[in-house]
């Protein structure tokens, strides 16, 4: 695989032998990010679990401290006695049927997070085939099926990220952006890898935090220690 030259020189930055301490990995990686754009950092975290199996899922949600600098798009599908809370709350959209009829009918996917309402939950499930490929379908865990919905839409706008194991039982999640500085940038990590580590499944054996890295969004990846975390 060819690379550009910005990547090629960026890679010139990293000692691929090591494993970074997680604050030097997160300033060298602010380094390789140097596109014309903010790149996102993105966390990647390969896990000794089997995600075929049910007792060894590792799937939730947490609020990072400074946001990931995007401006996430919210759809909230609630009754009417609950449309005023989501508007005040700040989603982008809201409805029920009619939203739910232009996903279906018209292939509208203008949004990023969809929130609803247990007693919608019956509307919803009718899109599990569009929703559930673009990892867009609401779950109880994830804190996106909630009756407080206004709660809810406050916490995705301010930066709430959901993560979750591939298939290759990996964990893949935007913790910022490259402007947000070293420090931001930490704070976020710490958060997310903290909330990783305690949903740590009781079935889970041997060396928990198997792989580590940060990398941008044009950038090389970056290999953290994974014995900071504790197995």
């Amino acid at each position: 695989m060819k690379h550009g030259k910005k990547y090629v020189d960026s890679a010139k930055l990293i000692d691929k032998t090591k494993l970074y301490e997680p604050s030097e990995a997160i300033e060298t990686v602010i380094k390789t990010a140097t596109a014309k754009f903010d790149e996102t950092i993105e966390l990647h975290v390969k896990l000794g679990v089997d995600s075929r199996h049910a007792d060894q899922q590792v799937r939730g949600a947490i609020v990072l401290p400074n946001g990931t600098g995007k401006n996430v798009r919210v759809l909230a599908i609630c009754k009417s006695d609950k449309e005023a809370e989501a508007k005040e709350a700040g989603a982008d959209f809201v409805g029920a049927e009619d939203m739910t009829q232009k996903i279906q009918s018209e292939g509208w996917m203008d949004f990023d997070v969809l929130i609803t309402t247990p007693d919608c939950m019956g509307l919803v499930g009718r899109l599990g085939k569009i929703l559930g490929p673009r990892g867009l379908m609401p779950n109880p865990k994830a804190g996106t099926v909630t009756p407080d919905i206004g709660k809810a839409v406050k916490e995705a706008k301010a930066g709430k990220i959901e993560y979750r194991l591939d298939k290759t039982n990996i964990i893949h999640c935007p913790i910022g952006k490259a402007s947000f500085g070293a420090e931001k940038l930490q704070e976020n990590f710490d958060t997310l890898m903290g909330a990783i580590v305690k949903a740590k499944p009781a079935a889970a054996k041997g060396q928990y935090i198997k792989s580590c890295a940060v990398t941008s969004t044009m950038g090389p990846s970056v290999r953290i220690s994974p014995s900071k975390f504790g197995n």
